[in-house]
């Protein structure tokens, strides 16, 4: 991340495909981010679930 200056605004970010938070770029993430699709792994075992609710 060339433009990263120690303020996560700069990072990329995307919805959780489950709960919809805000997943911002980590570095254990910089090989796969573009098939990363949810925020936690309790997310991942509840993907069949209904689409993102902010409310939970």
């Amino acid at each position: 991340m060339a433009d990263f200056k120690g303020n996560k605004s700069y990072l990329p970010s995307k919805p959780c495909a489950v709960c919809g938070r805000t997943m911002t770029w980590r570095k254990a993430w910089a090989k796969n981010w573009e098939s990363v699709r949810y925020c936690s792994t309790a997310c991942r075992q509840h993907k069949s679930t209904t689409p993102p609710n902010r409310c939970a």
